[in-house]
């Protein structure tokens, strides 16, 4: 009975730390879930300001855009009423 003890004893202890780590991990596994779930539903300050760069660059193109539009309006209509200098 001893000597399968003493035999027993070192097969335990390497199976151990196998057990110690699964048992970890599957303890975590739903703190780690619950935390990915925020990270997914959440916007961080990186992302909205990165969000807020890409609207605002998108508002001023289309200002520009229509910026440029009313002038080109704007010396048409200078050049139909017959001015020559409508720059």
């Amino acid at each position: 009975m001893k000597k399968r003890v003493l035999i027993a004893a070192p097969m335990l202890m390497l199976a151990l730390p196998g057990c110690v780590r699964t048992v970890a991990s599957v303890v975590t596994a739903p703190v780690r879930a619950g935390a990915q779930v925020v990270d997914w539903s959440t916007t961080s300050q990186e992302e909205a300001d990165r969000n807020y760069g890409r609207k605002m660059r998108k508002q001023e193109a289309r200002e520009g855009k229509e910026r440029k539009k009313a002038d080109k309006e704007r010396r048409e209509q200078c050049r139909r009423a017959g001015y020559d200098n409508c720059g």
